[in-house]
């Protein structure tokens, strides 16, 4: 393990010319680590440019996933690591935030790069990449249990999840950053009665819409905030070998993954690309057997998964074991598969949480959390 200080890297002497320079230089920085790009670009004004240039001729960075643990004896004693798979690195983040506020469950809304805290007495959450900055609000007045809850725009919502004695089992609410404003939403529909919590729904949002999918069948609903109004339901059904869904967004497109055959005999893992107004199905994707292997793990058992995208990159992993993360990454107008092990998992604290999201991450965002004096970074070898 190797700590990453900004100081420590201004090898090259003001007034000095770097030995490498041009075109070499910028090859070479096209394949450094992001977390080590920051403190290059503090040796000159000749590497600074070559990183942003470097950068720039990318494209698209690759989005990485942020891994929050915590103790289920101490929620308190919490750790944080992220996967850059650009450079295939995993680093860790040493004196998180996340440690200094109280002892409620963190959760994620697995839609977005939100993550959250919810108590009787506030909401916290979060929605940076490193999760440095956090909001805390009054909690919706309706008391929950595992409810949805995401982003959608400039608006949190809260869905499902009542406890059986409020008045409305099947309640929404929106948080309006704007205004620091609660209000009442049209109730999720009746159909989903038995199943409005986040165990059994699989979300994802854009900055206009929220969708809830049933994981079981498929059948799907989605929320317009600015609207006040469900839309639905769509039956996110694209083969009927299907028994477990999943979505999210990629970019404009709403994504589906679907587990094909049974809990004890999984044949394969597909994806497709969907549009739930027009009932259209794109078969995008393929999982390759070896990964589907890798995928199982040794349970006999494979019942779910969970899904993160983002900028034309899919996280799939299995929610009874994360041991192994597998990726679909949309290249030159083919979708390619592979997979990382996840260096976070450790058989000795296999009861430990885990919480993941899925964010984008660009130097800018580095040179922030590294000058905010909130955290360190620890790449991990």
């Amino acid at each position: 393990m190797r700590t990453i200080e900004v100081q420590d890297v201004n090898v090259v002497k003001e007034g000095e010319e770097s030995p490498i320079h041009g075109d070499l230089l910028e090859v070479v920085m096209s394949n450094v680590p992001l977390i080590d790009l920051v403190s290059a670009c503090r040796v000159s004004k000749s590497w600074c440019y070559a990183v942003l240039s470097s950068l720039f001729h990318l494209k698209k960075l690759k989005p990485w996933v942020v891994i929050h643990t915590e103790s289920t004896n101490s929620v308190s004693k919490r750790m944080t690591h992220a996967y850059d798979p650009r450079s295939n690195t995993w680093v860790e983040i040493i004196n998180s935030p996340l440690n200094h506020f109280g002892t409620s469950t963190l959760c994620s809304s697995g839609s977005s790069t939100l993550v959250y805290k919810f108590s009787n007495k506030e909401l916290t959450f979060s929605s940076d990449p490193f999760h440095q900055n956090w909001t805390r609000i009054s909690p919706p007045t309706v008391w929950r249990v595992d409810p949805i809850v995401t982003q959608v725009g400039r608006h949190i919502i809260v869905a499902g999840g009542v406890m059986y004695f409020e008045e409305d089992p099947l309640s929404v609410e929106m948080y309006d950053m704007d205004t620091s404003q609660w209000s009442t939403c049209q109730s999720i529909p009746d159909i989903l009665k038995d199943s409005s919590t986040s165990t059994w729904l699989s979300i994802a949002s854009n900055q206009t819409n929220l969708y809830v999918t049933q994981k079981a069948s498929g059948l799907t609903y989605s929320f317009t905030p600015h609207a006040n109004t469900w839309s639905g339901p769509y039956d996110l059904n694209p083969d009927p070998r299907v028994f477990f869904s999943a979505i999210g967004f990629v970019g404009d497109d709403l994504i589906l993954a679907g587990l094909i055959g049974h809990a004890e005999n999984v044949k394969s893992l597909k994806l497709w690309k969907i549009n739930p107004e027009l009932a259209e199905f794109n078969e995008i994707a393929e999982i390759p057997a070896e990964l589907l292997e890798e995928l199982k793990g040794e349970s006999w058992n494979f019942s779910s998964i969970s899904l993160l995208a983002s900028n034309d990159f899919i996280y799939i992993y299995k929610n009874s074991d994360s041991k192994v993360i597998i990726y679909c990454e949309y290249v030159d107008g083919v979708w390619k598969w592979g997979s990382v092990k996840n260096m976070v998992w450790d058989e000795t604290r296999i009861k430990d949480r885990m919480v993941m999201s899925c964010t984008r991450v660009g130097i800018s965002d580095l040179h922030k959390a590294m000058n905010s004096g909130k955290c360190r970074f620890s790449v991990k070898t």
